[in-house]
């Protein structure tokens, strides 16, 4: 958008104006005093013009019906006084930018007008793909307020009223024909039904709920909804439907699966997977790796679909090895190649198996076969071996990506370069060398249009960038991953990144606590994320994660497990943390939890700490070593032990520069705090 001098649009202005419902105005994102009713018209006309000039002459006569005397005063009265409310910071005798003088009369410049916007918005979703279009129409419709114009009644604001109705009409209608070939045919038939009752003469409306129907399987009700809209459109108004109705008709009535355009999303599934089913034999050997290429996609749809494709993908390798041919068996390994972000399994039970499949895929391969082929079955032995102690997940990785790299296949590479990031923990403080890998990622991915890769590499570099607090730096790759994930439909990122917002509030907040109201909002933050976990499927990343990332906040603080006494704006909103399910992590929370219930008078509970602290296991290596190993470092300084003191600060002397936040999920504050309590208590 742009006015008429050809300048630039006025989308970054501060002054907005806003027609569609009562005229309205913000300047500074404040709303502003526009006055009385006439000098709000003054405002809505020069809208209308769409920054033309409207001269003092043409606007005295569009506001009166029979103007007074002294109407050109009371005009440039009005002017000014909407000058000052909608410029307030313009200095004394300067021009002014928005509602300019030119020439004869006045204009609009530099302005952003709501009812401009909208109706860019509804030409230019004529050229866009359905799911663009559908998206900038629901912005679009969403600004509207009421009836434009509201309130004023002059000839010329009924006018511009109507023609904007119309238009509005003509939006819903798009947004309603976007989501039908989206495939929600059967969703958006109430709302046409409802919009056909209400404006019985829009033939486009009648066409497209009789599209919808006959796309959602209905075509007994589609063809009823036609002799409908024949019969009121005869009755009526005495014509004959025009051609779009008429086409639809006959389309309908021959079963015509392009019926209305381009099939949906839904349809082509359907007429694709009955084909494959009528050409391709049962026991088909094609049929095993097209359902493997089909877990792939349906593990990144997260909740169910990923449970469902962690079971079948093992149960689509068992039927590859009955067959007895590895490369089969390699291949239907290697095209799962789903990567992963958080280092823990989500089923330990199907990982082990798949990675004794690979395992004995590979030894059982000739010796020539191609490079890609056994890069992405050490890669997958890499991934699955996630969070496992032992060489062989970083030696399967190391492995994989030199064989990736000599076969130049970029896919394969990026495979092999996730397998490499999950088992990248041998020690504590590899942040650098992640973000490294992370980096090379979102390169690599980039270049070559591998979308779940590009994605991968963004929240990898969130969890690097996080450990080493560059905040600002992680942000913007929380925000890429955001919409790649929103354009490529990967939920799951979305689960990743509202958690990496709780962290960054949690870290760089208010909380430092001595201000309870603070940390209560940083334990809300993590609560609120904790609800994106919901149906993710992710298990691996859900099982304790809430509970130990308040835990770790308030471990940083020097805080009871428990929250200490609460202070009444806290009372009833932060609950205890214990009889809560832990998950893996309760070895970890256990002494602190114990030592809460000593610092209440449970003096046995201090007694059975000690054990707890004793019995500390070292952490796994994963995104969340630090943090235990913070967690076990506290513990034992809390209980005197000088053993579980000096595993943790050997543990955490590589991270010395780094903060407990590598996860990207949460945090237990800079690594080199905590160092200097174990180094304080074991030299006391």
């Amino acid at each position: 958008m742009s006015d008429r001098s050809g300048g630039p649009a006025a989308a970054q202005a501060p002054v907005r104006v806003g027609v569609l419902g009562p005229v309205t105005a913000w300047a500074d994102d404040a709303e502003a005093a526009l006055g009385g009713p006439r000098q709000r018209a003054v405002l809505a006309r020069l809208v209308a013009a769409r920054g033309r000039v409207v001269t003092a002459g043409r606007l005295v006569e569009d506001l009166w019906d029979e103007p007074p005397q002294g109407a050109l005063v009371a005009l440039r009265t009005f002017v000014a006084a909407l000058r000052r409310a909608i410029e307030p910071g313009r200095a004394a005798r300067t021009p002014a930018r928005v509602l300019v003088t030119d020439g004869p009369g006045y204009a609009l410049r530099q302005v952003d007008v709501d009812a401009w916007a909208f109706e860019a918005a509804v030409s230019g979703a004529r050229d866009q793909a359905p799911a663009a279009a559908r998206a900038a129409l629901d912005r679009a419709l969403g600004t509207w307020r009421g009836a434009a114009y509201a309130g004023l009644e002059q000839p010329w604001a009924v006018a511009e009223r109507g023609r904007l109705a119309e238009l509005r009409l003509v939006a819903v209608e798009r947004v309603a024909e976007a989501r039908t070939n989206l495939g929600e045919a059967a969703d958006v038939v109430p709302d046409l039904d409802a919009h056909v009752i209400e404006h019985p003469w829009r033939e486009e409306g009648w066409r497209l709920l009789a599209l919808a129907l006959y796309r959602s399987g209905r075509q007994a009700d589609a063809l009823e909804v036609l002799r409908r809209a024949r019969a009121m459109l005869a009755g009526e108004l005495g014509v004959d439907p025009g051609p779009r109705l008429a086409e639809l008709e006959a389309q309908v009535l021959r079963h015509d699966p392009g019926a209305g355009g381009t099939p949906g999303a839904d349809d082509v599934w359907r007429d694709t997977t009955s084909a494959y089913e009528r050409v391709v034999a049962a026991g088909a050997r094609a049929r095993l790796e097209s359902t493997t290429t089909l877990l792939r996609t349906l593990a990144m749809t997260g909740g169910d679909g990923l449970t469902a494709a962690r079971t079948q993908r093992v149960a689509a390798v068992g039927a590859a090895e009955q067959l007895g041919d590895p490369d089969l068996t390699a291949r239907v390994i290697g095209a799962f190649d789903v990567p992963g972000a958080w280092t823990r399994s989500d089923d330990a039970g199907l990982a082990a198996q798949v990675v004794a499949a690979a395992e004995r895929t590979l030894a059982a391969l000739p010796d020539d076969t191609p490079d890609a082929v056994r890069a992405k079955l050490l890669a997958t032995v890499a991934v699955e071996s996630r969070g496992l102690a032992g060489p062989r997940g970083p030696q399967a990785a190391h492995q994989a990506e030199a064989l990736a790299r000599r076969s130049g296949d970029p896919a394969v590479l990026a495979f092999a370069l996730a397998g490499r990031y999950l088992t990248r923990f041998e020690h504590t403080g590899l942040a650098l060398e992640r973000d490294a890998t992370g980096a090379e990622l979102v390169s690599l991915a980039a270049r070559h249009g591998l979308a779940t890769f590009e994605i991968l590499g963004h929240l990898v570099r969130v969890q690097a960038l996080s450990a080493l607090g560059r905040w600002s730096d992680a942000q913007r790759h929380a925000d890429d991953a955001g919409a790649l994930g929103l354009r490529h439909e990967r939920p799951l990122v979305g689960v990743f990144t509202a958690w990496f917002g709780a962290l960054r509030a949690a870290a760089s907040g208010a909380p430092d606590g001595k201000d309870p109201a603070a940390r209560a909002g940083a334990e809300r933050g993590y609560r609120a994320a904790a609800a994106t976990l919901d149906g993710a499927g992710m298990p691996g990343l859900t099982e304790g994660l809430l509970p130990l990332a308040i835990l770790a906040l308030r471990v940083w603080h020097e805080l009871p497990a428990d929250g200490g006494p609460a202070s009444p704006r806290e009372a009833g909103a932060l609950p205890t943390l214990d009889d809560t399910d832990w998950g893996p992590y309760e070895p970890w929370a256990r002494p602190h939890l114990l030592l809460a219930r000593g610092a209440h008078g449970d003096a046995a509970a201090i007694a059975a700490a000690a054990q707890a602290v004793r019995r500390i296991p070292d952490p796994p290596p994963g995104l969340l070593a630090e943090v235990l190993w913070v967690l076990a470092g506290r513990a034992a300084v809390a209980v005197g032990d000088r053993r579980m003191a000096e595993r943790a600060r050997v543990a955490l002397a590589p991270a010395a520069g780094e903060i407990a936040a590598g996860s990207g999920v949460l945090t237990a504050g800079p690594v080199q705090d905590h160092l200097d309590a174990l180094t304080a208590f074991l030299a006391g």
